[in-house]
């Protein structure tokens, strides 16, 4: 189960998250509120960023993080991916029923999370 992590502005993360879990690419993106310093343009920069953990998987993955690039406002946006070989497997199992597009289940399956 990969999860795709990425920073975003502030006043943007809500709608990144909605539209990549709109979009069943991923089953659900958790965000945090952060301060990133960096160097951009030979400059050093210190903003306020969220952080975005976005689970979904193998199926999705890559589709989420094009997805991901498409519509995210940075030049060079930061998006990595992780593998989470030791989820528990029930919660493997909602990701991947309710990260296929084509999925015909109901969504009434809700962590919380």
């Amino acid at each position: 189960m990969p999860t795709v992590y990425a920073t975003v502005p502030r006043s943007e993360a809500d709608e990144l998250a909605q539209s990549l879990v709109e979009a069943k690419l991923v089953a659900c993106v958790n965000r945090f509120d952060c301060q990133s310093v960096y160097r951009w343009d030979g400059e050093v920069h210190d903003d306020p960023e969220t952080i975005l953990l976005a689970k979904t998987s193998e199926d999705c993955v890559e589709a989420a993080v094009q997805r991901l690039e498409e519509i995210h406002p940075y030049e060079v946006p930061c998006i990595e991916v992780f593998e989470e070989a030791d989820a528990i497997e029930p919660f493997m199992q909602w990701i991947n029923t309710v990260t296929t597009p084509t999925n015909s289940t109901s969504d009434s399956t809700d962590t919380g999370t």
